[in-house]
């Protein structure tokens, strides 16, 4: 990897908002691999409910979100192998450039019009995905000194550029696997229009090709960032006990703790890939002034509300400084948001059952759910980096995504049943996630106290 940079000069504030110029490097290496996964997401159950006829795989509702929870689910569990990897043979710099390359390979398996390919070309990304994501985050994190208190801010900062990737590739994968335009277009290149789904799984291929590049161009700004691996680390989880301070074991308390919450908030958040996803295409008129747009367009909206609301966040933090509330409280927050934002799906699915619904109810919901978001998900990647022995961040931090893996597996089992034959069913379903999002807020709000106990001063 190119760049000599010291490590003092890696931490200077001539960056973004007065931030290490390494952020630049690692924002938009992380926009191009959201840009894969998001792609990838935008159409993934509507490719598989979608009729055989239609160039789909025909599978039923249960089914199809069983594969995507377990798909979802994977990519984010492979991140504590992934992060061992780095942090004791690889070090995070090679850890994100190889798994860049194996998402690459498989964004291009899944292009292929086989259906034997296209799960082989999932399982090659959830394996690239597992050595990128928690590495690419550990090194964010080694920007910052201890106690820095750019540290949040500058999370919030890397969260909109994964929300570029995110807004942009549903717009760009649903155009190319769903528009009437597109398919027009592949007839008159005498291809078949059902193979539309394939050009849309194929374009983030090319997005992580640019991320990739960008990567290894721009190696120079993260000074020793994730260079060496932590060759001193544990070898055994009995040796790694041994190793740890009193301090140390409380404060992985702490995370454990908002592990489980979490959990609680992904398996809601990531209805808008299953459920929410299925209602935009089946329940929602999705048109504007009588032209009719791609339903996967509507995931746009989370990102771009990321976009438009973190540096709001971000500045909210800097602002308040030691006054701002302390990561369980942001945590408990977030919880709350997200309650209210899926809760309005009860009386949009009550309204669906005499026709479809206006978008303006998945426009809202994802608002307050993105606000939810911003105080939840980047802070939760700060409070990791922050809390983790420096010894164990990268097997820390993929531990913290295992929480994300099985939010997203029981995401897609309840998207699984998602039934738009049965309103009633729909109302149950979606207040369901409103009651236990709003039941975990208030528990974690009575946890506060004891939380910030075991983070001690790290606060």
């Amino acid at each position: 990897m190119p760049g000599t940079m010291t490590a003092e000069t890696s931490d200077s504030t001539s960056g973004i908002m007065g931030h290490p110029r390494g952020l630049v490097n690692l924002f938009f290496t992380e926009m191009w691999e959201r840009f894969s996964y998001y792609g990838m997401r935008a159409i993934l159950i509507l490719y598989m409910v979608a009729a055989v006829s239609d160039g789909g795989l025909g599978m039923d509702m249960k089914t199809a979100g069983q594969i995507y929870g377990l798909y979802t689910m994977s990519v984010y569990l492979t991140s504590l192998p992934g992060g061992f990897l780095a942090d004791r043979f690889l070090g995070q710099r090679k850890a994100v450039l190889i798994g860049g390359i194996i998402i690459a390979c498989g964004n291009i398996l899944t292009a292929m019009p086989s259906k034997e390919l296209f799960f082989l070309g999932m399982l090659t990304i959830v394996l690239g995905t597992g050595l990128l994501k928690p590495n690419i985050s550990s090194m964010l994190g080694m920007l910052y000194k201890e106690g820095d208190p750019r540290r949040d801010a500058g999370f919030s900062i890397f969260y909109m550029g994964i929300n570029i990737g995110a807004f942009l590739s549903p717009l760009v994968c649903g155009f190319l696997a769903q528009s009437a335009e597109f398919k027009s277009f592949l007839v008159s290149m005498h291809m078949p229009a059902t193979s539309s789904w394939h050009w849309g799984f194929g374009a983030p291929a090319v997005g992580m090709i640019l991320g990739l590049v960008h990567y290894v161009l721009q190696g120079r700004l993260l000074g020793d960032a994730g260079l060496k691996p932590h060759h001193k680390a544990a070898s055994s989880a009995q040796t790694a006990q041994e190793a740890l301070s009193s301090d140390e074991m409380k404060r992985l308390g702490a995370i454990g703790v908002l592990f489980f919450f979490n959990i609680l908030f992904w398996a809601v958040y990531e209805q808008g890939g299953t459920s929410l996803n299925v209602f935009a295409d089946r329940c929602t008129r999705c048109e504007i002034f009588g032209w009719q747009f791609p339903s996967s367009w509507m995931q746009s909206f989370q990102a771009i509300y990321v976009i438009i609301f973190a540096p709001v966040f971000s500045y909210i933090w800097l602002k308040l400084g030691a006054k701002q509330p302390t990561s369980p409280a942001k945590f408990a927050i977030g919880l709350f948001l997200l309650g209210a934002g899926i809760v309005l799906m009860v009386p949009a699915a009550m309204l669906a059952a005499h026709g479809k619904v206006s978008p303006l109810w998945l426009v809202v919901v994802y608002l307050l759910e993105v606000m939810g978001e911003l105080c939840l998900s980047p802070v939760g990647l700060s409070t990791v980096t922050k809390l983790a022995p420096a010894r164990f961040v990268g097997l820390t931090m993929g531990a913290w995504f295992i929480g994300t893996a099985l939010g997203n597996y029981c995401a897609g089992s309840l998207g699984g049943l998602f039934n738009d034959k049965d309103m009633q069913s729909m109302t149950v379903l979606f207040g369901s996630m409103a009651a236990a999002a709003f039941f975990g807020s208030i528990l974690l709000a009575g946890l506060v106290p004891f939380v910030k106990k075991l983070m001690g001063k790290m606060q």
